[in-house]
């Protein structure tokens, strides 16, 4: 029978390894790196945290994307949702062919056109239980990229779903990882999930666990990430504690922790097994990529540059971390910044909002940290380098 699914590549790494060079390849990160993560120009010392840009999980899954198109040359190749949020990796794979469905406004795929001829790619978000059950009744090829620390945390809530804990998840409800995640218990008949996006929402839990308060409150608040036919009388005395991959670390940790104390206040220590689980299902990039900004912002900095997309949630969450230091510009490429003019246009810090500024690198001497999220490639982060430079009156060349 004819191989359908594949989760390992196609042998064909070294034949892509020139095409991913010349699309993401930098000399000017490289050289940065080099010189111990410094560069100094024009009046302007930057300091490139010790770890950014593409994780292992993005680049095994581009890479997979670009051996799936020197694979299947005659076929067609669809991608279910982006492959990583970043609009230029996106982009590049459009215009080698790829075609990427796009969910519907209640966040749903339609596969209807979808046929046993094509090749189907699997996004490292993962896709939901239901979408996978689909795609494989369809038998089109399936290559699946899902990242493997997501693979680690649908272990964890497949093992809680099991033992009759609710999943409780420090994610965003609409966010393609934590969708897949949550789907996950839906293989129990009894699985049950509950998605908080911050500390503030788990609070809200907590409070439930502890006192036995208003269900409704939960309910309608909580909702967007709440299983079907959920009960927060029923579902809330066995908790089982998971994380989407992308969320600040530290964060997920302390809900967990919170959680735990809850349990404890409400049942005693001694039944706290009972009612209780956590894993470590932190990413090790993404708890790299933060503590490598933590360590750079203890150093005198001026200001910071975030380079990644605003639907980058990882990207999202190091800007947040670097704002509570320094200033921080998060932006998406070098187009937001304008050497002629001397502006940068960034997002603002918890807010879709982009505002333009004017002046940002102006100065006599400056130190300017820059890191990148992990969907970030690092000639997007060179080009941003290369403009800030410009800013300053730096040609490339006279380096």
């Amino acid at each position: 029978m004819e191989q359908t699914y594949f989760r390992k590549g196609f042998g064909l790494k070294q034949e892509v390894a020139g095409a991913l060079s010349t699309d993401y390849h930098s000399r000017l990160v490289e050289r940065v790196r080099e010189q111990d993560y410094e560069l100094s120009a024009g009046g302007v010392t930057f300091k490139l945290a010790r770890e950014f840009g593409f994780c292992y999980g993005v680049d095994r899954a581009v890479e997979y994307a670009y051996q799936v198109n020197t694979k299947f040359p005659d076929k067609r190749i669809l991608l279910v949702g982006e492959i990583i949020h970043n609009s230029h990796v996106n982009g590049k794979l459009r215009s080698m062919g790829i075609t990427i469905l796009q969910p519907d406004a209640n966040g749903q795929f339609d596969f209807s056109d979808v046929v046993p001829e094509d090749v189907v790619i699997i996004p490292a978000f993962g896709v939901t239980v239901k979408d996978m059950q689909r795609l494989t009744e369809l038998g089109c090829v399936l290559v699946d990229t899902t990242c493997g620390s997501v693979l680690n945390v649908w272990k964890r809530v497949d093992l809680y779903a099991k033992e009759g804990f609710t999943a409780l998840i420090h994610g965003k409800p609409f966010h393609e990882e934590s969708k897949a995640t949550a789907s996950q218990v839906t293989r129990y008949d009894n699985g049950r999930y509950l998605i908080v996006r911050d500390m503030d929402e788990a609070l809200i839990v907590c409070r439930f666990i502890e006192d036995g308060g208003d269900a409704a409150v939960i309910e309608d608040r909580l909702r967007p990430g709440m299983s079907p036919g959920f009960s927060a009388q029923r579902d809330l005395e066995r908790i089982g504690v998971a994380n989407q991959t992308t969320m600040l670390a530290g964060e997920s940790l302390a809900i967990a922790a919170r959680v735990r104390e809850s349990m404890i206040k409400r049942y005693g220590e001694s039944a706290l097994p009972e009612h209780f689980r956590s894993f470590d299902t932190i990413c090790s990039a993404t708890q790299e990529r933060q503590d490598a900004v933590l360590d750079l912002v203890k150093e005198p900095l001026d200001l910071m540059i975030v380079i990644g997309g605003h639907n980058s949630s990882n990207t999202n969450h190091l800007a947040r971390l670097c704002a509570e230091h320094t200033t921080t510009y998060h932006i998406t490429d070098a187009s937001c910044i304008d050497p002629e003019r001397g502006t940068i246009r960034h997002k603002l810090i918890g807010s879709d909002e982009e505002v333009e500024v004017a002046g940002w690198l102006s100065g006599e001497r400056l130190v300017v940290g820059i890191t990148a999220g992990a969907s970030t490639p690092n000639n997007k982060i060179g080009e941003a380098m290369e403009l800030a430079l410009r800013t300053r009156g730096v040609e490339l060349s006279e380096l």
